[in-house]
C-alpha cells in the first residue's frame, strides 16, 4: 500500500495562483503554498474513488471544538470556495452542549442539536456543505487542555480525527490557536489534536487498523495553518500583501482580506460573515450589529500562522521561559513532543501581581438581608474593575465587595451600581449566569489550583422573572447545579433598588461546602460582576476584583484572601474532591442532517470505524 500525499496530485494551475496573487486573496507568504485541489485516491464506503469531486474529498478541513468556532473565518472559506473552487469541510469535536442559550431553556444534548442547526445554516453561506461532529461532550468554560483531554478521551478523539483526514484527503488543515493563555481549553485541545492528526494521518504506524482492517490509506496534508489574532487591528486590503511574522512564535503569518466582494451574495465577504454570525442565535449573536462598514479601509483580515508549508515543518528560533506555571510547563512539553517547541515561545504571560486582602473574623454573623449592618464587614472595601466587554461609566456599571468570616462561614457583600436591568430569568432557568445581571464568587480553598475543577464558583442572580428573589447556582467548578442541591448550606439575599439603580447581594458560604479544607494563608478568590442592559440574554460589561485574562477561569490570577484567625476543623480533607463534570453529548445518530451527510460522503458518523474488510 503506497502513501498518498499532495506532491503527486493535481494542484491549482499557475493561472489560478497568479490570479490569487493579483487579487489579494491571500498574503504574500501564503501564495507559494496555496491550498490545492487534490485528485487523491481514498476509500469511501466500499469503493475507491479518484478526484477532487468525489463525495468524501475536501480541499480544506477546519478543525475546532464548538459550533461557531469557524465563524471568524467564514469570509476566508467563502472566498476560497467562490474564487478558487476549494471545498472546505468543518470538523467540530463537540456540539457546544455546555454553552449558554439566549433563545430558550434547552441545555445539554437538546442545546447541542440546536447549535448544529445554527452551524450548518451559517456555514452554508460560505459554501460549506459538510460538518463532521465527533460527538464529544462540551462541559464548561475551562482554560485547561489537560482537563479537556481527560473528558474527551484524547486517544479515541485522535483516532476519529486521523480517520477523517485519511478519508477527506485535505491538502490544507486549518485549526485554532493551541497556545494556553486566555484560551478555552477546548480550543487548545482541538488545535493540539489537529496538529497531531496532521502528521499521524500520513504515518502507516499510526492507528494501523484503519489501514489493515478498514482499507484506508495514509494521507499526508501539505499545509497546516492556525488562527492568529495578533494582527486583528490591521485594516484595509494592503496588510495581507506584506510579509509578517508572529511576534511570539516567530512563524510566518498570512492574511486573507474580508473586503472582497462575493459574486453570489453581492456584498463583501465581511458582510456575509456577519450575516452568518447572527445565525448563532443561542449564543446571543443575533444581537450583533447587522451591518459591517462599507468603507474598505475599515475591514480587517483573517490571519493564520503557517505551521507546515509544502509538507515541511516551518521552524523558528526557540526562546525558553523560566519558572513556568504547571499549565504552561505542560504545554511546553507537548510542543517538544510534536517537534514544534517554538510554539511555546512567550506562551506564559507576564502575570501582574494579584490583589490581596484580609478577611476579618466577626463576633456575630452578619444578617443576610442585602444591607450592610454596623460592624458586619469591618475589612477593606474591594473595588471591582473593568475586565471584559464595553467600557462603562460608574453610573452605568460599577461595584465594590467586602468579606468577613464568622466561625466556619464566609460572608460576601457585593454592591453594584447599574443604570438598567437585564433579563429576569425564570427560576428554573437560573443558570449560565453571564447572560444577565449577576455576581460570581470564585473560591480556591487551597490557593494552588491549576483549573477551576478544584474550586467553588457560584453565580448569583439578584432578581428573577416576575419580581422573584435571588437565586444561586454553581457553574464550571467542582460540582455544578442549583445551589440548593450542590451547596445546601449556602444562603443568599439581595436588595434591588426601586426605582432600579442597582442592587446588593449578600451571601453566606459555609467553608465546609468547598471541595477541600480552606488554607487560611493561601485562600484565593475572585469576585466578578456581569452587567446586561438588554432583554435578549446577552451581557455587555464585566467587572472583576482581579481582572487579568480570563478572570473567571484563570486561578493563577485570583487574589489572595487571608482568613484571619481561621483554622479548619480537624479531619477536613486537604485534597480536593474529584470533580463532577457533565459528559452529556448530542449524538450524530440522532441528527437527520448528520445521517444524511454520512450517506452522501461515505464518512461514518462521528468519524467512527468503517466495517472491517
Amino acid at each position: 500500500m503506497t502513501e498518498s500525499n499532495g506532491e503527486g496530485t493535481a494542484g491549482l494551475s499557475r493561472r489560478r495562483v497568479n490570479a490569487a496573487m493579483a487579487s489579494g486573496l491571500v498574503g504574500a507568504v501564503y501564495t507559494a503554498g496555496m491550498p490545492a485541489a487534490q485528485a487523491a485516491e481514498r476509500r469511501t464506503g466500499g469503493e475507491r474513488h479518484h478526484g477532487r469531486h468525489q463525495p468524501a474529498h475536501h480541499d480544506v478541513l477546519f478543525v475546532s471544538a464548538h459550533p461557531d468556532d469557524e465563524s471568524g473565518n467564514l469570509s476566508t472559506f467563502g472566498l476560497w470556495h467562490e474564487r478558487l473552487g476549494l471545498r472546505t469541510g468543518v470538523v467540530t469535536i463537540t456540539r457546544g452542549e455546555g454553552g449558554g442559550n439566549a433563545v430558550g431553556p434547552e441545555e445539554g444534548a437538546p442545546l447541542g442539536m440546536l447549535r448544529e442547526d445554527e452551524e450548518r445554516s451559517a456555514t452554508a453561506l460560505a459554501g460549506i456543505e459538510n460538518i463532521f461532529y465527533l460527538d464529544k461532550p462540551d462541559f464548561w468554560y475551562t482554560l485547561s487542555a489537560p482537563l479537556t483531554e481527560r473528558i474527551w478521551h484524547e486517544r479515541d478523539t485522535l483516532d476519529r480525527m486521523v480517520r477523517l483526514f485519511r478519508m477527506a484527503t485535505p491538502h490544507t488543515v486549518v485549526t485554532m490557536d493551541p497556545r494556553p493563555f486566555n484560551q478555552h481549553g477546548g480550543h487548545q485541545m482541538s488545535a493540539r489534536l489537529a496538529i497531531e492528526a496532521f502528521f499521524l494521518a500520513g504515518d502507516r504506524r499510526a492507528f494501523p487498523g484503519q489501514l489493515t482492517c478498514e482499507g484506508l490509506r495514509p494521507w499526508r496534508p501539505r499545509r497546516l495553518l492556525s488562527q492568529n489574532q495578533s494582527f486583528a487591528d490591521l485594516l484595509g486590503p494592503e496588510p495581507p500583501r506584506e510579509r509578517r511574522r508572529d511576534p511570539d512564535t516567530g512563524l510566518p503569518v498570512v492574511g486573507v482580506w474580508s473586503g472582497h466582494t462575493s459574486r453570489e451574495h453581492g456584498k463583501s465577504w465581511a458582510q456575509v460573515e456577519r450575516d452568518a454570525s447572527r445565525m448563532y442565535r443561542t449564543q446571543g449573536w443575533a444581537a450583533l450589529p447587522p451591518e459591517v462598514p462599507t468603507d474598505p479601509e475599515k475591514l480587517g483580515s483573517d490571519w493564520f500562522s503557517v505551521l507546515v508549508h509544502g509538507g515541511e515543518v516551518v521552524e523558528a528560533p526557540v526562546r525558553e521561559q523560566d519558572e513556568l506555571r504547571p499549565l504552561y510547563a505542560e504545554f511546553r512539553e507537548w510542543t517538544r513532543r510534536v517537534g514544534m517547541p517554538w510554539l511555546a515561545n512567550g506562551a506564559q504571560p507576564r502575570f501582574p501581581a494579584a490583589p490581596s486582602t484580609t478577611v476579618p473574623e466577626v463576633a456575630a454573623a452578619p444578617v443576610l438581608n442585602g444591607v450592610e449592618g454596623e460592624g458586619e464587614y469591618p475589612g477593606p472595601e474591594l473595588r471591582l474593575r473593568h475586565w471584559e466587554g464595553d467600557e462603562a461609566s460608574d453610573a452605568d456599571c460599577s461595584a465594590t465587595a467586602k468579606m468577613s468570616r464568622h466561625g466556619d462561614d464566609l460572608f460576601v457583600l457585593v454592591t453594584v451600581t447599574d443604570d438598567r436591568e437585564g433579563t429576569g430569568l425564570d427560576p428554573d432557568d437560573a443558570k449560565r449566569h453571564w447572560r444577565t445581571d449577576s455576581v460570581e464568587i470564585a473560591l480556591d480553598p487551597r490557593g494552588d489550583g491549576d483549573d477551576t475543577s478544584v474550586t467553588f464558583k457560584t453565580g448569583i442572580f439578584p432578581y428573577t422573572d416576575g419580581g422573584g428573589g435571588p437565586v444561586a447556582e454553581r457553574d464550571a467548578d467542582n460540582r455544578q447545579g442549583p445551589a440548593a442541591e450542590t451547596a445546601p448550606g449556602m444562603r443568599v439575599a439581595a436588595a434591588v433598588g426601586d426605582p432600579y439603580r442597582g442592587y446588593t447581594i449578600e451571601a453566606k458560604i459555609p467553608l465546609g461546602e468547598l471541595p477541600a479544607a480552606a488554607d487560611p494563608e493561601r485562600f484565593a478568590a475572585n469576585i466578578l460582576v456581569y452587567d446586561s442592559d438588554t432583554k435578549d440574554k446577552t451581557g455587555q460589561t464585566r467587572l472583576a476584583w482581579s481582572p487579568f485574562g480570563s478572570a473567571q477561569a484563570d486561578t493563577y490570577v485570583w487574589g489572595t484572601a487571608r482568613l484571619e484567625g481561621y483554622t479548619p476543623p480537624p479531619g477536613r480533607p486537604t485534597v480536593p474532591a474529584d470533580p463532577e463534570i457533565p459528559t452529556e453529548a448530542a449524538r450524530s445518530e440522532d441528527s437527520a442532517a448528520s445521517v444524511a451527510q454520512a450517506r452522501r460522503t461515505g464518512i461514518p458518523l462521528a468519524g467512527g470505524p468503517l466495517p472491517c474488510t
